[in-house]
């Protein structure tokens, strides 16, 4: 075969092979001339480029033998059937809604072409209200595909998980309403197309929020194992959290911009000013069962990256403490810390949530499938000293390096406020809460709101008593974490496997 230079492909990285026909115009010109009949083939494949961004390109190589050319269309293609990991039938849910309402164009204009020249069969189906993903996977015919697609923002990609999931729970007789309950592991992965107004898993995951790298991450059959952490109240489900659990001041600045979603994105910003300024406290207590499994620990500035061996050894060491004790016995016989204090912010998080914003997150040395959620406790302080933290997470600086910041490893935990504790379920606890409500409406009100809200991956959760553990892996999506930096291309290609010529 001829062409002006080499060119080196991972095999794993090859999205197609396809026959090329020759036109006389481009036969007529330059090296092609030379040839009484050329005959050619391209190969489109992955081009990394800058801050995890990839790109479909194509190489086209040609010669004079039918044969021999055909030969090397059959030999490529053979490969590309060998990579098993690969989906060839997917299920694609798209949000019209969400975000910008960009996502049906996002994936007919820049994903679908990208499926179709993988030779990857999809049926697509258009949300139509909250919980129409969610409630169609309960019903649909899920062996059939390898794997699932969401097109939307993190509050998409959470109905589908939670599709996903309670559907493999059903489908094992599993009660999600026992947080006892050891989890089915879902086998089926999702795949995230952003086109959200926030995508946090998407850059967690995958280290940049763009449709074309996350479909070529689905294409090439990337795979990444997830922890989720489930949230109960009175052995009663309440939801799934994969990223950010919040009480206080997060769930504050939730509750508040979902009233105003008409100002779009910005309304977080407003939202969030408007939070720092009214400080609200909470008492209550929080109890935690330590992550004694895994190998890292919250300060320890180990980041979570592709092939992450601390991901690997913790989950093995959970699967032999499980062999070793049983669930049930373990989980009694482990030591519980019970911590009381007035907090501004209690944040439990099972990914970095890093953003763009925020390039190092909440937790930079979060972990995606170790078992584990960091558990972060802002105690009650004076509004500088929590603009102090709340400005690290935008720069270099250690933000868990302050008096009154705690970061604990967990595997579960429990929270009451002092409000339920001191009234469960009594009028006087009816009353106060509508108190409470009250006084959130009138920031020059000077009393203590009594209760905050949990803020459960971009969900509300009214619930102030809850009940949370960390399922080590419990679902997969197509990404492979966050890559260390490819200092260029030229390096990329020293990693290559395949030569074609």
């Amino acid at each position: 075969c001829v062409h002006t230079e080499n060119c080196f492909v991972p095999t794993s990285e090859i999205i197609a092979v396809e026959e090329t026909e020759l036109n006389k115009k481009r036969h007529s010109t330059g090296k092609w001339q030379k040839m009484a009949k050329p005959h050619a083939f391209t190969v489109y494949y992955v081009k990394k480029a800058r801050n995890h961004r990839w790109r479909c390109r194509d190489v086209t190589f040609w010669c004079a033998d039918e044969y021999l050319c055909n030969q090397w269309i059959q030999a490529l293609k053979e490969l590309l059937e060998m990579q098993k990991c690969r989906p060839k039938q997917l299920l694609v849910y798209i949000n019209p809604y969400g975000g910008k309402r960009q996502g049906k164009r996002i994936y007919e204009q820049k994903v679908a072409p990208l499926f179709s020249l993988a030779s990857i069969s999809t049926d697509v189906v258009i949300t139509e209200h909250a919980n129409h993903a969610k409630d169609n996977l309960l019903e649909v015919n899920i062996n059939k595909y390898d794997g699932v697609v969401c097109v939307g923002g993190d509050g998409t990609f959470s109905e589908v998980m939670h599709g996903l999931i309670g559907r493999m729970q059903k489908d094992s007789g599993i009660d999600q309403n026992n947080p006892k309950a050891p989890l089915v592991q879902c086998n089926i992965r999702i795949g995230i197309i952003p086109a959200g107004s926030t995508d946090c898993i998407c850059y967690s995951t995958v280290g940049i929020s763009d449709p074309v790298t996350s479909a070529l991450h689905i294409i090439v059959g990337d795979c990444q194992p997830l922890d989720v952490s489930s949230v109960h109240h009175n052995n009663t489900f309440l939801k799934y959290s994969v990223s950010l659990l919040g009480y206080g001041f997060y769930g504050d600045i939730l509750k508040d911009s979902e009233k105003k979603r008409w100002m779009g994105p910005i309304r977080y910003d407003y939202s969030g000013f408007k939070t720092f300024l009214s400080h609200h406290y909470y008492e209550g207590t929080v109890s935690f069962q330590p992550a004694k499994h895994t190998l890292g620990s919250p300060r320890d500035k180990d980041s979570c990256r592709t092939g992450c061996y601390i991901c690997k050894e913790s989950e093995q060491q959970l699967a032999e403490q499980r062999m070793k004790h049983g669930l049930k016995h373990e989980e009694d016989e482990e030591e519980w810390k019970v911590i009381k204090g007035k907090f501004l912010a209690i944040n439990a998080v099972n990914m970095s949530c890093a953003c763009p914003r925020s390039p190092k997150g909440l937790s930079p040395a979060a972990h995606l499938a170790d078992g584990s959620a960091d558990l972060i406790l802002i105690r009650k302080c004076s509004r500088f000293d929590f603009l102090r933290y709340l400005v690290r997470h935008t720069n270099q600086d250690d933000q868990f390096d302050f008096s009154f910041v705690d970061v604990y490893r967990v595997k579960s935990f429990q929270f009451t406020s002092k409000l339920s504790e001191d009234n469960e379920s009594s009028i006087t606890d009816i009353g106060k809460k509508r108190f409470g409500r009250f006084c959130r409406d009138h920031p020059a009100c000077c009393c203590n709101i009594a209760n905050s809200t949990w803020n459960c991956d971009g969900e509300t959760l009214d619930s102030s008593a809850i009940e949370v553990r960390v399922h080590c892996q419990l679902m997969k999506l197509f990404a492979r974490g966050i890559e260390e930096n490819c200092k260029d291309e030229a390096a990329y290609s020293q990693s290559s496997i395949e030569q074609l010529l």
